[in-house]
């Protein structure tokens, strides 16, 4: 057994649960932690995409009683008829145009500068979101109409450029259209659960022919590690966005952001190219 490449199953699911409901792009951190920890050829490609199934499982386990109202709900009660439709009309967006670009995206995008110059400018337009004035009109998930979905699906799409963040773009995409913080916040979460299980089981029936019975120790160990930091990171996130702005996050992206262009610029870290 490979000690060191569970180890790196164990860094990397920690870092994926962590970083994915946080406005600070989980795609990103995982490109340059796994470049870091030279586990970025196309099985450890697979294996951030696998990991983050453990991440929207601890969403579903957090919100299991409104989940659970919806399935037996639907057709019955127009809130979870109108909940369902959102997510649905949110969902769409991304997933077409991921279909259509992300092989391209993949091969330009999945490397740490442009990675670091996403965190950046995803820092910016955070800063520009919270000092604007933020008129709020839907202070509840349960308020949104197929309206608020469609724009915060669309506002979903920048995500596909990694380091942007899936979780920022959709939070502070629907802070520009009036979702309070804390719709925003959960709609996001609800958001992750079709995306995440659509590109997750994607990526994995079509990478299946580099996949062994060997891998699935590390990827359990990753599985696990996300599930649980994960877990802890949606329950700070919303009891922190009742009291905080998200400008502490924009700041971290920004120097973030920076460091990794000036390790990569001074050659200080041997980033991939």
């Amino acid at each position: 057994m490979d000690w060191f490449l569970l180890l790196k199953g164990l860094i990397l699911g920690i870092v994926e649960g962590l970083t994915e409901f946080l406005p600070i792009s989980s795609t990103g951190h995982l490109i340059l932690v796994s470049d870091l920890l030279n586990f970025n050829d196309e099985k450890g490609k697979v294996f951030t995409i696998v990991i983050q199934l453990g991440a929207i499982l601890a969403v579903c386990w957090e919100y299991r009683v409104k989940l659970r109202h919806v399935v037996t709900d639907i057709g019955s009660r127009q809130d979870a008829n109108r909940f369902v439709l959102n997510l649905l009309i949110a969902f769409l967006p991304a997933a077409i145009l991921g279909l259509l670009f992300i092989k391209t995206i993949k091969q330009y995008l999945f490397h740490p500068v442009p990675v670091a110059l996403a965190f950046i400018v995803g820092g910016l337009l955070i800063l520009w979101a919270e000092r604007r004035t933020h008129v709020v009109d839907v202070e509840r998930v349960e308020d949104m109409d197929w309206k608020h979905a469609l724009k915060v699906g669309l506002a979903q799409c920048l995500a596909l450029i990694p380091g942007t963040s899936r979780s920022g773009a959709t939070i502070i995409g629907g802070l520009f259209f009036g979702l309070s913080r804390k719709a925003a916040t959960e709609f996001s979460f609800f958001l992750a659960i079709p995306i995440m299980f659509a590109a997750t089981f994607y990526d994995l029936y079509k990478n299946r022919d580099i996949l062994h019975l060997d891998d699935v120790s590390v990827f359990a160990i990753g599985f696990v590690a996300s599930f649980i930091s994960a877990l802890l990171a949606v329950r700070g996130l919303i009891r922190f966005v009742s009291h905080h702005d998200f400008s502490v996050f924009a700041w971290y992206r920004i120097g973030f952001g920076i460091i990794v262009l000036l390790t990569a610029y001074s050659g200080m870290v041997q980033w991939s190219a």
